[in-house]
């Protein structure tokens, strides 16, 4: 008689891409950072031999209305949707719309829709949605910052009405504190959101006592920093204050605002991230998904204006989550560095051990 022997290989995770020629048609403005070319060099990025059958491409989907209206006031939508067909018109001074710029819009929220019905559904391990407009600095009633829409808090929501979930974690990396995003989930403990973020700066909101308020107070988590924090120090913060408190949480799906602005060559900042760095700041949200929420991630682009850096750490982004890389630890900074960085986790617990009792 033959033994059957079973053997289980664990097979690498599949990452899926959101992508579609619409986003393009967002056209801003010759001079504009948030330019069609930040996606022209991420899609041919995509190209190159080293990422040849690696991924699964997904078209977006169009958000309804009543999608967009889980987070914006009506009068809003209303509002960016009679720009339809006008050759140029803004939001504010930094925000432009061309023809196509609503039509996008509806797109790059429905294409996060679509990311997570993928990853709820394990279609995907996860995705990354390269997508644009950005939107993290979206109010439910006004576009700032480059944004229209807010497509990780449509996405937040449109995943608790729709999945039944209890439980989302968005973890916002970008440069800038995601003010739009905060604002959508203050009060709010369905949603847990951690933004590590330049500061003072743009916008101006994230003080690290921007804790969240009645039912919220407690899920919101910022970690304010001052310029020229690289590397060590991201990650350093992502392993103390973000991964204890989201075990603690169990998120049942991770969503990323990534932004890739923090890098050291990028025009608009004055952090000193590597690409290594984002790709492991990338992984503690994988391990994070995977220990809570069956491995369900999405991570959506959002800043980012060096174009060069900008396809070089969206690239190590994609193979750190499709298993092709592990995490780089960063070069030992110095001691002064070292200690900054415990007085900040020092700083940061003494806000947050009334919420969260790993501190």
């Amino acid at each position: 008689m033959w033994n059957t022997y079973v053997f289980m290989v664990r097979r690498a995770p599949m990452t899926g891409v959101i992508k579609d020629a619409i986003f393009i048609e967002h056209k801003t403005g010759p001079s504009h950072p948030e330019s069609p070319r930040r996606l022209e060099v991420l899609y041919d990025m995509l190209e190159d031999k080293d990422m040849l059958g690696k991924l699964e491409y997904l078209p977006p989907r169009k958000a309804t209305k009543e999608e967009i209206e889980y987070n914006h006031m009506p009068a809003y939508y209303e509002q960016v949707a009679m720009t339809e067909g006008i050759p140029y018109s803004s939001l504010d001074m930094d925000t432009q719309l061309s023809a196509k710029s609503f039509e996008a819009a509806l797109y790059a929220a429905g294409g996060v829709l679509r990311g997570i019905d993928t990853v709820m559904s394990k279609e995907c391990d996860n995705i990354f949605a390269l997508i644009r407009p950005p939107g993290h600095h979206a109010e439910a009633n006004r576009g700032m910052g480059f944004c229209i829409f807010n497509n990780i808090a449509v996405g937040a929501e449109y995943a608790i009405r729709n999945h039944a979930l209890e439980r989302v974690l968005i973890v916002d990396w970008d440069l800038h504190h995601g003010n739009g995003t905060q604002h959508s989930f203050y009060s709010d403990d369905r949603v847990l959101y951690f933004s590590i973020h330049q500061y003072p700066y743009y916008p101006g909101t994230g003080d690290i006592m921007e804790a969240g308020s009645g039912r919220g107070r407690g899920f919101t988590v910022n970690i304010p920093l001052g310029p020229r924090y690289g590397d060590y120090a991201y990650i350093t913060l992502f392993e103390k204050v973000l991964r204890p408190i989201a075990l603690l949480y169990r998120p049942q799906l991770v969503l990323v605002s990534a932004g890739f602005d923090a890098h050291y060559e990028d025009p608009f900042g004055g952090m000193e991230i590597t690409t290594d760095g984002f790709a492991s700041l990338a992984g503690v949200a994988m391990d994070i998904a995977e220990s809570t929420a069956n491995g369900r991630l999405l991570l959506s682009l959002e800043g980012g204006y060096n174009l060069e850096a900008l396809r070089e750490s969206v690239k190590k982004v994609l193979l750190r989550l499709n298993g092709e890389i592990g995490d780089v630890s960063p070069e030992p900074p110095s001691v002064r560095r070292r200690q900054d960085v415990d007085l900040i986790i020092e700083r940061i617990s003494g806000v947050q051990r009334e919420f969260w009792s790993c501190f």
